[in-house]
């Protein structure tokens, strides 16, 4: 019998159409499959059952009758815990954020999916105000690895991570301010898309400003076409939006990558220390690009570390976050939060715009790198996954999570669209990632690339237990 966790987002329509199955079918057993992993890897802040069964009736009843409301009629859908859900508590993992209501309205996100008769199985794990790259939270606790519970299902969209990895829905909506879609889609295993900055609408405005992006984290690249299709499209709330899209990502897939130019940099010029089991999938998965018609030059973006002014921005947006907490509240928040709020409170306007100066530098040396390559590839992360409930690895010297996410929050400094898929695993056999980075507005290069590999076999994940 066909397991209905295991089914893309594509492939439940296309059953929906031809009466396999129904929405209901696949609903109860997301939620079936969420209310058992729950007490392992707690990924749900919330789960939505009843509202979920009585969304997924009703797109039943329009299947029933030929006319689905939208291209993700009856599909199951988890939003993270940062992003407005009308009609439940958006604590962004917080105990400072109070649960009182009213709680009205929807991202836009959110909103596009509702409107295409998507069903919203609950509300996914974060950081607080999403901050680091892992998923532990004073509200919430830690969230675990699908994989290895014992490891960190990474952060900040982590709960979406681990949801879409063990079934329980097969599309999640997540935020990505530094690698945060990125990063947890590599440490369990599955595709994750940040795409350029605007094209998913953001509302209310992150108080990290515009480094934070809305995005896909799915099964596979044609899942994220589809879902990218329902919510790339302009919102009236958010004055960066982008326009429309001429055409669809989704039709965009079958080009391929016959003829595009890839850089391939393993390293970013030697200055990242990449362990050598990711090093050897992500240069097999590469090889395996230029078996397809890419072509591959192993070369490297002219830039260093822009960590400095990453941090300057970061930490001044939580500041912002925390301002309007009284002392009380703030008394509440993770420590390690708390620590960076400080730091970015004695930055000066000056010093906030330094870090501007280095940003548009980067985006300038960036634009031009594209002039001559297509698509960058690089690891999506140094590293695979570490013991949960620690922002960086023990024994590793580093003091904040930026020190092993060296290939995700450049391109966010860029608002460049990236992308990872999985390439294979280490020893204890935990998932490794491939990073896949374009031009900005060229989405469609991203997700033609990791659907190719998907269609050719590359990605290797293990199905967690």
């Amino acid at each position: 019998m066909t397991d209905l966790t295991e089914l893309t987002a594509v492939r439940l329509v296309d059953g929906y159409r031809k009466g396999d199955f129904s929405p209901v079918e696949v609903t109860r057993a997301a939620l079936e499959r969420a209310e058992r992993i729950q007490p392992e890897l707690n990924a749900f802040v919330r789960l939505t059952g009843e509202e979920a069964l009585d969304r997924a009736r009703r797109s039943e009843e329009r299947w029933r009758r030929g006319e689905p409301d939208g291209r993700l009629d009856g599909v199951p859908v988890t939003v993270k815990d940062i992003l407005p859900m009308r009609g439940h508590p958006t604590l962004r993992g917080s105990r400072a954020v109070s649960p009182d209501g009213p709680w009205d309205e929807d991202a836009p996100s959110v909103a596009r999916l509702r409107e295409h008769g998507a069903v919203f199985l609950g509300k996914t794990t974060t950081p607080e105000y999403g901050w680091k790259g892992v998923t532990d939270s004073p509200l919430s606790g830690v969230t675990r690895n699908p994989h290895d519970p014992s490891r960190t299902a990474g952060g900040s969209s982590g709960g979406a991570g681990a949801a879409v990895a063990r079934g329980a829905g097969p599309l999640a909506l997540g935020t990505d301010g530094g690698g945060s879609v990125r990063i947890p889609a590599s440490f369990c295993g599955i595709f994750g898309l940040k795409p350029t900055y605007g094209r998913v609408p953001l509302y209310p405005a992150s108080a990290f400003g515009t480094l934070a992006h809305v995005g896909p984290m799915t099964r596979d690249a044609a899942d994220a076409a589809l879902m990218l299709d329902v919510i790339g499209t302009p919102d009236a709330r958010d004055w960066s939006a982008l326009g429309p899209v001429p055409g669809s990502y989704t039709d965009a897939l079958a080009e391929g990558v016959r003829g595009l130019r890839v850089a391939y940099s393993p390293s970013l010029g030697g200055q990242v220390a990449v362990r050598p089991a990711v090093a050897s999938a992500v240069r097999r998965g590469v090889e395996r690009l230029a078996e397809l018609g890419a072509y591959v030059t192993e070369t490297d973006p002219d830039f260093t570390d822009p960590v400095d002014a990453f941090h300057t921005l970061w930490f001044s947006g939580a500041a912002r976050a925390a301002q309007r907490l009284r002392a009380g509240q703030r008394e509440l928040l993770d420590p390690g939060l708390r620590d960076v709020v400080g730091t970015g409170a004695r930055y000066s306007a000056l010093e906030y715009l330094a870090a501007v100066d280095v940003r548009m530098e980067l985006g300038r040396r960036m634009g031009r790198f594209h002039e001559a390559y297509d698509l960058l590839v690089t690891p999506t992360l140094p590293i695979t996954a570490f013991e949960a409930g620690a922002e960086v690895p023990k024994g590793s010297g580093l003091r904040r999570w930026t020190g092993w996410t060296p290939f995700t929050y450049p391109f966010n400094l860029t608002q460049q669209p990236a992308a990872t898929v999985p390439v294979g695993t280490d020893g204890d056999g935990l998932p490794i990632g491939l990073h896949l980075v374009a031009a900005r507005h060229r989405d469609d290069l991203v997700l033609r690339a990791a659907h190719a590999l998907y269609e050719a076999g590359v990605p290797v994940s293990p199905t967690p237990a």
